[in-house]
């Protein structure tokens, strides 16, 4: 099979929704040969690598043969040095300028090595904007939670993350992506409904909402920082089943994509550009959050 990738692929609906749909064609394929074709592709956001990387791993289980072909340049430059490209025979290259945060693929037993990464590849970037150390361990708890979520209620054996700085666009952007039980799956099942795939990740993400008995913790665990991306001014996506959901600046998108993914990506997009300095509302007062 050949599929020809996008000349961008963006943490975007459009590059989420080429996502949902390379996985949809290449589901059943096993003990296949996949060439992408990256003859049109001038741009691709590194950190989405999470949930390529997601989609190839399964494939290379079910033994496909994985292959990329007319890769730009510049392109093969930065999948080299995000390690991505490693796992398909190519050889890393060295961040130079540190703009990578590295593709990694995690047990889901690796709880530690993913607090560690988290700590040292995102939270220890000197770009981001100022924080406390304990609004920093926050922030890691809650990341993690994404990770939690998809061993415990995705039922799947690893987890893919990946990020990338874009030093002109002032951003930072991390996934993190699974293949495992899809959020609109375990809500439906545990509110006995039939929500769409952006309304079940809506009831996902408020805080409070909890399905304990076996899908999803508290809300995914991400009110700390939808509230400090709010302050920041970045934004927050997910993908799941058909599900897509952003919130960006406080307004809420969300629509149904004709595919559909198994699993969940969330992204998370932090402005750098924020000279603002972020503690909990606890190191000073006993209100809010920040």
């Amino acid at each position: 099979m050949k599929i020809r990738m996008p000349a961008k692929l963006m943490s975007e609906e459009a590059g989420f929704g080429f996502i949902v749909e390379l996985y949809e064609q290449t589901k059943n394929m096993g003990f296949d040969d996949l060439e992408l074709d990256f003859k049109s592709t001038y741009w691709l956001e590194a950190n989405l690598c999470a949930a390529l990387g997601a989609i190839l791993s399964r494939l290379q289980e079910e033994f496909v043969s994985v292959n990329f072909v007319n890769v730009n340049p510049s392109v093969e430059l930065i999948l080299s040095k995000n390690h991505f490209l490693s796992n398909f025979g190519s050889v890393v290259l060295p961040d130079t300028h540190q703009t990578t945060i590295k593709f990694r693929k995690f047990k889901v037993t690796e709880e530690k090595a993913f607090k560690d990464y988290l700590d040292k590849e995102l939270l220890s970037q000197p770009d981001l904007p100022s924080m406390s150390p304990l609004l920093k361990s926050k922030i890691n708890k809650s990341i993690f939670e994404i990770f939690n979520n998809a061993n415990i209620h995705g039922h799947c054996s690893h987890v893919f993350s990946c990020g990338q700085y874009f030093p002109q666009k002032k951003r930072l952007a991390f996934t993190v992506a699974d293949l495992g039980k899809s959020i609109k799956s375990n809500v439906n099942h545990y509110l006995n409904k039939s929500l769409s795939g952006s309304e079940a990740i809506s009831w996902a993400v408020e805080e409070g909402n909890t399905t304990r008995t076996g899908t999803i913790p508290g809300g995914l665990g991400l009110s700390l920082i939808r509230d400090f991306l709010k302050l920041n001014k970045g934004y927050i996506q997910i993908v799941s089943s058909n599900g897509y959901w952003e919130e960006r600046k406080g307004v809420i998108f969300a629509t149904e994509f004709d595919n559909t993914l198994l699993g969940t990506i969330v992204n998370l997009d932090i402005n750098i550009n924020d000279h603002s300095s972020y503690v909990l509302s606890s190191e000073i007062n006993a209100d809010s959050i920040f």
